[in-house]
């Protein structure tokens, strides 16, 4: 997400060049991501897991018939049976995720699909490298 913001300048008369920032780029990340909503989704081992499985999905859950995993997502019953909880524990914890940014949500028929998002979590590497 920085790339846009990073402007490489070059000065003709002393040959040099110089990258700049633009920082409200920054400031728009940081709003849109919410750090402390982030902190808080990700202070939870369980919620930890399921951003590890969402990452390869094909390797911890069996696809509903006709869903691409990795383009569609899982379902809240197949995060339910992996982390043998409550289907109601399992729909808060991935409520908290999506509430936070790190996931996104396809309804498809009855079944809402879950699974990670790619652009916040770089956002969020780099929020790391820049402010922290």
């Amino acid at each position: 997400m920085l790339g846009p913001s990073c402007c490489t300048q070059y000065d003709m008369a002393s040959s040099r060049s110089e990258i700049t920032f633009d920082i409200s780029m920054i400031l728009d990340i940081m709003i849109r991501m919410k750090p402390i909503e982030v902190f808080k989704a990700l202070s939870n081992e369980s919620r930890l897991e399921i951003l590890q499985w969402l990452k390869e999905p094909e390797q911890y859950f069996t696809p509903h018939e006709g869903i691409d995993m990795r383009e569609i997502g899982v379902c809240v019953s197949q995060v339910t049976e992996k982390l043998n909880m409550t289907q109601s524990t399992a729909s808060q914890y991935l409520s908290i995720l999506h509430r936070a940014g790190l996931i996104k949500t396809e309804r498809l028929g009855k079944f809402t699909y879950y699974k990670r998002d790619e652009e916040v979590i770089r956002e969020i590497g780099e929020y790391l490298k820049q402010e922290i």
